[in-house]
């Protein structure tokens, strides 16, 4: 049995990723790809973890997990996504790091599964816009206090993918860029379930429909199905022509006004991110989802 873990991260996809893929929960189910509503299994998970507090599942403890989360008897491909997994927002971020609790919570999310084949799903975001929109989810009303113990401008992902991969040497890990998103949504459908570019999936226009003017949404849609794609590439280049024109630059363009971050530092921020992208992937085993 496959796992994957999606694991967010937290404030890039807003839950429709996983929301795209349930659309396709019957088709993929017959071909042993699973894919549970979130509401099964997000609060079982966090108590089996709690209870084996990193002990593998032994078999018995393993299927009554999968007989709370799933009706399928045949599971061939288990998709689960929480971007909570790792921890809450509030944490995401702490000192010049990423998720400093992933390896701990990595391990106990495999230990649920320890016979599976694990692979781990995430979505990058640039730490200038990240750490702003964790706050905009937090209690907190006072955003120097919300950064007090941050480092924003040392934070790279590439780190903590690093410490990810080191402790779990044998996982696949498969990353994107959330400001890349719209352009490989499809994709990223593909990839997390494991088919083929020509299996039929709703949804691949999920994202791309949220920031397009109707107008446009409606004649992307009406080429598509005239003109239909025969590869990632060529659909790429038609969404990609289709933004150029239609998309709405208020859900695209993100302004920063907060106290103590300057424009300079947003954008040094912003370089840091594009070329951490580079070294995201050097990283062996890691494999960078780009247009």
């Amino acid at each position: 049995m496959q796992v994957v873990f999606h694991l967010g991260a937290p404030c890039s996809d807003l839950g429709l990723l996983h929301k795209s893929l349930l659309k396709n929960r019957a088709r993929l189910a017959d071909e042993g790809i699973i894919v549970p509503p979130l509401l099964r299994y997000r609060a079982v998970i966090k108590e089996t973890m709690r209870a084996l507090n990193g002990r593998p599942a032994a078999p018995d403890v393993q299927e009554a997990l999968l007989d709370a989360i799933v009706d399928e008897a045949r599971i061939d491909r288990l998709i689960l996504s929480d971007p909570h997994f790792i921890c809450i927002n509030r944490l995401v971020v702490q000192g010049a790091q990423i998720w400093p609790m992933v390896e701990r919570q990595s391990i106990a999310l495999r230990a649920l599964f320890p016979r599976a084949e694990v692979e781990f799903h995430i979505g990058l975001r640039n730490p200038a816009t990240l750490i702003p929109a964790l706050f905009a989810t937090s209690r907190f009303n006072d955003f120097i206090e919300f950064t007090e113990r941050m480092q924003p401008h040392a934070v790279t992902w590439s780190e903590m993918l690093t410490r990810l991969r080191m402790t779990h040497p044998d996982a696949a890990i498969t990353v994107w860029c959330n400001e890349d998103t719209p352009l490989l949504w499809g994709q990223i459908l593909r990839e997390l379930a494991d088919v083929p570019f020509d299996f039929p999936l709703r949804g691949t226009d999920d994202l791309v429909g949220t920031i397009m003017d109707g107008t446009g949404f409606k004649r992307l849609r009406r080429y598509l199905e005239d003109n239909p794609a025969q590869s990632e590439m060529q659909r790429r280049r038609i969404l990609g022509a289709f933004l150029d024109r239609y998309a709405l630059e208020t859900e695209i363009e993100e302004h920063l006004d907060l106290p103590g971050w300057t424009p300079e530092l947003v954008e040094e921020m912003t370089v840091t991110y594009e070329d951490d992208m580079a070294e995201v992937a050097r990283i062996p085993g890691v494999t960078l989802l780009t247009p």
